[in-house]
């Protein structure tokens, strides 16, 4: 980015890391810019609890001065924020603005986008879209229900695949030896969340069977989820979900509810084809 040739001169960012290199690019990682990174995502991952310097350079095992100099860089750009102090440090404005940037210049959430509408209202149910990325899955759009109040996913919130509809539907698209999970104890979000990776592969092995995922109250408590892999990429890397309270869960609505989201993924798939001209991100 420009900002960095810019504004960053005074940390080395063109300095190479020692470290190995990038697997299968050949080419070694930049220390700095690694750091930089590895900052501001401990920043957003601590939303709105503030964080002091100190703290920070211990987390990241970086030296004061050198967290200090990077910090107040960030600062002058944007993409953090301090106190009127300058002791406090938080996620700046400039992440938000990458992020919107990320979701409007994606072809297919804009796509998606209306066919989610469609499932909300039909349904009056909570309606995610989600991307994998790695062991978890990122909710890229969501159209809330009216019927209750507001469940904790939002845009942008990252939650472990083998935890929720959305994860499971898209780990069950891929074969079992190729799952982007440990092979140890997996972290549980509720008393109902898979810990045992046998456990979790049984699982899949029904969502294979069925077309669709179950979470019963796996990610929070008094929520079930139904989630549908959407198969426009081979293998899928989004996923839509509906979400109910269990408590107004009724064999009828569940069924309806799979029917409507089958209806929808198979408008979704048959609007986004596989487009050669666009980027094949990683």
């Amino acid at each position: 980015m420009n900002w960095v040739g810019q504004r960053m001169g005074r940390l080395e960012l063109t300095r190479i890391y020692d470290g190995p290199m990038s697997e299968g690019r050949g080419v070694r990682g930049v220390k700095s810019a690694a750091r930089t990174v590895a900052l501001l995502e401990l920043l957003a991952a601590r939303g709105e609890q503030p964080s002091r310097l100190d703290q920070l350079a211990e987390n990241l095992g970086v030296p004061r001065s050198s967290m200090y100099q990077l910090l107040q860089t960030l600062v002058d750009c944007g993409w953090v924020r301090t106190d009127v102090t300058g002791s406090l440090y938080g996620i700046g404005i400039r992440a938000l603005l990458t992020g919107t940037s990320y979701l409007d210049g994606d072809r297919r959430i804009r796509v998606v986008r209306p066919y989610l509408d469609e499932a909300s209202d039909a349904l009056g149910e909570t309606i995610h879209m989600a991307r994998l990325d790695g062991p978890d899955v990122v909710y890229l759009a969501t159209r809330e229900s009216h019927e209750y109040l507001r469940t904790i996913s939002r845009v942008g919130r990252r939650v472990p695949a083998h935890a929720g509809a959305l994860g499971k539907a898209l780990l069950a698209e891929r074969p079992d030896e190729e799952l982007p999970i440990t092979d140890g104890s997996l972290t549980a979000l509720t008393e109902n969340t898979h810990t045992d990776r046998a456990a979790l592969l049984a699982d899949l092995a029904q969502v294979r069977e069925r077309g669709y995922s179950i979470d019963r109250e796996e990610t929070v408590t008094g929520i079930a989820g139904f989630g549908f892999a959407l198969r426009y990429d081979a293998p899928a890397t989004d996923a839509m979900s509906c979400s109910v309270p269990v408590a107004r869960l009724t064999r009828e609505h569940e069924v309806r509810i799979v029917s409507v989201m089958r209806e929808v993924r198979a408008k979704i798939e048959a609007h986004l084809p596989p487009v050669s001209r666009i980027p094949d991100w990683r």
